[in-house]
Parts: C-alpha cells; sequence; structure tokens
C-alpha cells in the first residue's frame, strides 16, 4: 500500500509541487515495511534519495513551506504530517535547509 500511496503522490506532483515529499516519504515507508527486521531501511532509503537529488529538486523542494506550516495543501496538518511519514518528511526538509549539503550532479 505505502508503495501505491508513493506512485500516486508521485503522479500528483504536476498538480502541487509539495506531494514530492509525499512520494519521498511513501517510498521509504514501504523500504521499511519490505524490510521490517532491518530497522536501518527506512534512514537509508532517506539517505539514498538526498545523496541522487538533482539541485533543480533541491531548489524546488526548498521552496515548500515547511511541514505542518501551512493549513492548507498536502504539508498542512494531516496525514502526511503524522507519524512515520511526517518524520520522514522532517528530516528531509532539515537536510535540505543545510547550506553545506550540496546537490547530487546525478
Amino acid at each position: 500500500m505505502a508503495a501505491a500511496r508513493s506512485a500516486t503522490q508521485a503522479a500528483a506532483v504536476a498538480h502541487m509541487g509539495a506531494h514530492a515529499l509525499g512520494a519521498a516519504a511513501y517510498a521509504a515507508k514501504a523500504a521499511g515495511l519490505a524490510a521490517p527486521d532491518q530497522p536501518q531501511t527506512v534512514d537509508d532509503e532517506i539517505h539514498w534519495q538526498l545523496e541522487h537529488m538533482t539541485a533543480e529538486a533541491r531548489s524546488a523542494l526548498r521552496r515548500l513551506p515547511p511541514l505542518g506550516g501551512n493549513s492548507a495543501g498536502p504539508l498542512g496538518p494531516g496525514l502526511l504530517a503524522s507519524g512515520i511519514l511526517g518524520s520522514i518528511i522532517r528530516v528531509i526538509q532539515a537536510d535540505l535547509a543545510r547550506p553545506d549539503q550540496p546537490a547530487s550532479s546525478s
């Protein structure tokens, strides 16, 4: 189910860019669900995503409001702002906020 939700969030990026963070969070959650005996899997997936993010993607995602900081849209209070999804998005946004983190050249 998490993998399917990741795909639908990714498809919705054209409608609203904030869905990119939902797609990333659901992908990391799906990786964790696929390897329940390996708790590091979610962190490994987040790290992989951040390492492979292009400069353009980093720039676009930096423009989004912080999770839970806007009452409207997918980053407002709700499913993406809670539980493991919220934790994942907060880690991604914290990394994006660090100016010392260069974008990948991929």
